[in-house]
């Protein structure tokens, strides 16, 4: 034996390896265009109205929204600090060259969202005008009234079904896992150039594993920022006990990171706000809401992940992947604004996004997915928790502001968790 390479000694279990892999992507690829229209019109067309959910509702809205772009923000600036993608391989091999959106200028750039023809942009998996029109035809359902009921039942019919169908696809997710995680190792085994050094065996499958230690490390130190530079200090300014919140939200939040599900968490969740004071009918309308509009931990994963493919690709092809701009980088966040809204009941619901917004800016979305996929797991449990905490530190505000916050007593039999 002359050393570890899978792919001279078992060709047969490497290319199975990288089927496992592909397979699992291009699935994950067709559901990119029907989910997200689907899911944003419905999003948008049931709560597009501000009047129609009420002084709440915008309140609640305007909150989500401040608080899901700082996440952006910041998993950006973590990004481009720590550069996780920088040594991670990144198999090429099946990508096409396409127009790479870094190149244009920001005018060009801004230009592009605007949609000629949405067929063809979806068809070229060219994402953000797709979001756009979705987003525009969502408000002019807004106010088409009654007589748009029957195209909003039928997208809500589609979003429906496409969560259903999305359910079948993951149910293939530990074969996508295990096919990445060995195909990706074995890739590395087989020789790697890191840092201008030509790697293989098992030093080589050592450095990817410090690698992907270096992304998902990444990833929880944004969290932890997330949560110690904006859930405290909001915490603190609507006055609310950090620590009776963190002993009403433990429970719930240990359950999202054991199960890596939001939805896991959400009796609990609810249960739990409302014994620390938010008004039933606050939990129940800010909590849901925040389930499509507040996910926080998601937000942030979705732009560190791009960006951690944007640096992968660049090591792999300088030429081809040149380095992303910053204003390149600013229209990734504004589209992420739009298209992680909507989708939160589909597992892995990120790897869709992030497989659409990839390749709208000329990446590598499948190479991409099939590369975090090894380690999505993991970071998916992190960042499911943070949405959790998150949407219920987002009730109690609501709450606060609405100055309901504790008024339904006879709701909390544990009077430890009252914060005022």
């Amino acid at each position: 034996m002359g050393g570890f390479f899978p792919q001279d000694e078992f060709p047969q279990a490497y290319n199975l390896f990288r089927f496992m892999s592909r397979s699992f992507i291009a699935l994950i690829k067709g559901l990119i265009v029907p989910l997200l229209v689907s899911t944003i019109v419905v999003g948008i067309a049931q709560t597009g109205d501000i009047k129609a959910v009420g002084r709440m509702g915008g309140k609640a809205l305007l909150y989500f929204e401040i608080v899901t772009t700082v996440a952006l923000f910041l998993g950006l600036g973590v990004a481009n600090w720590i550069k996780p993608g920088a040594n991670l391989p990144l198999d090429l091999s099946a990508h096409t060259a396409v127009a790479n959106a870094t190149t244009q200028t920001g005018w060009d750039i801004m230009f592009h969202m605007f949609p000629s023809n949405v067929i063809d942009h979806a068809a070229k998996a060219d994402i953000l005008p797709v979001v756009v029109f979705a987003a525009l035809f969502g408000i002019a359902l807004t106010k088409a009234g009654k007589r748009g009921k029957i195209v909003l039942d039928f997208f809500d019919g589609v979003a429906q079904t496409m969560f259903k169908y999305t359910d079948m696809i993951m149910t293939l997710t530990p074969l996508g896992v295990f096919g990445a995680m060995a195909y990706n190792v074995s890739h590395m085994a087989a020789g790697h150039d890191v840092n201008g050094v030509y790697m293989k065996g098992w030093p080589a499958v050592f450095q990817l594993l410090k690698q992907y230690s270096l992304l998902v490390g990444s990833l929880y130190f944004a969290l932890v920022l997330l949560f110690l530079l904006v859930f405290l200090p909001v915490a603190w300014i609507t006055g609310i006990k950090i620590w009776g919140f963190i002993k009403a939200i433990r429970d719930p939040a240990i359950t999202a990171y054991s199960t890596a599900s939001s939805e896991a968490a959400l009796p609990k969740l609810l249960e739990e706000t409302v014994r620390f004071g938010v008004p039933r009918r606050v939990a129940s309308f800010v909590i849901p809401t925040g389930y499509s509009f507040n996910l926080d931990g998601s937000t942030l994963y979705l732009v560190l992940a791009s960006m951690t493919i944007a640096q992968a690709a660049h090591a792999a092809n300088p030429e081809m992947f040149p380095v992303m701009s910053f204003g390149a980088q600013l229209m990734m966040v504004f589209t992420f604004m739009l298209t992680s809204k909507g989708v939160a009941g589909v597992p892995r619901a990120t790897l869709v996004i992030i497989a659409a917004t990839s390749s709208g800016f000329g990446l590598p979305g499948e190479a991409g997915i099939a590369m975090l996929l090894a380690v999505d797991e993991i970071m998916d449990m992190a960042r499911t928790t943070i949405n959790v905490i998150g949407n219920g530190l987002a009730s109690v505000v609501i709450a606060k502001w609405e100055g309901v916050f504790g008024t339904e007593t006879e709701l909390l039999p544990d009077q430890e968790f009252i914060s005022e």
